[in-house]
């Protein structure tokens, strides 16, 4: 064989394995192709701290009513109507007017309790206090506390801004009835008794009285 060909072979040789070799080590792709790049740490907890932030629950709302419910709806129009309102203060105001209201009207007292009541309200515990009056009936009671407390519903009517939210209560308290001569006809000054009601306070959101008004009552 010539010397010139044998020198062909060879070249031709040594450049199929030179293109073997770096195909097996670059691999197929084909033109240009950035890496992909991989979002830092850093912008990855940026990007799920703003979700929170932005997109997250409202705890205030979703602690007390389930998320996306009519009730939360009605809440979450609340405080777009009036930004310093707050789910949870209102149940603590709730809390101590549940005190105040039935140990003023367990004791004939409601006279103060009227601009918390409203007016059908006030006028069915004013004919109950005046009927015991009649019979001569007195009523000692004494508040322990509130078992148990849960939002029950909330409602809002953009038009008029009335917002309305139900507070089922489990209270207890001891109570004696008393005739008028002080003998005790039924109750006990020792035993505590649980007091359920379902009441529901009123307010229209955004105006100048900052005071909820019980509207309804229930058992």
């Amino acid at each position: 064989m010539n010397s010139p060909i044998l020198q062909l072979l060879v070249l031709a040789g040594i450049a199929i394995f030179l293109v073997l070799r770096l195909r097996s080590v670059l691999g197929t792709r084909e033109g240009f192709e950035k890496p992909p790049v991989q979002p830092s740490s850093s912008s990855r907890r940026d990007t799920r701290d703003f979700e929170v932030i932005e997109g997250g629950p409202d705890h205030d709302i979703t602690d007390h009513v389930p998320e996306g419910s009519d009730s939360a709806k009605a809440l979450a129009a609340m405080k777009r109507i009036e930004p310093s309102f707050g789910v949870s203060d209102f149940l603590s105001g709730a809390r101590g007017a549940y005190e105040m209201i039935l140990m003023g009207f367990e004791r004939g007292e409601i006279e103060d309790l009227k601009p918390f009541l409203d007016e059908d309200v006030y006028e069915s515990f004013e004919q109950v206090v005046d009927q015991r009056a009649e019979q001569g009936l007195t009523i000692e009671a004494e508040f322990v506390g509130v078992r148990e407390m849960s939002l029950v519903e909330a409602t809002f009517d953009d038009a008029t801004r009335r917002a309305e939210i139900t507070v089922r209560y489990v209270g207890e308290l001891t109570s004696v009835v008393k005739d008028d001569t002080g003998q005790v006809i039924e109750g006990s000054a020792t035993a505590v008794k649980k007091q359920k009601d379902i009441w529901t306070y009123a307010r229209i959101m955004g105006s100048d009285d900052p005071n909820w008004q019980l509207v309804a009552t229930d058992e």
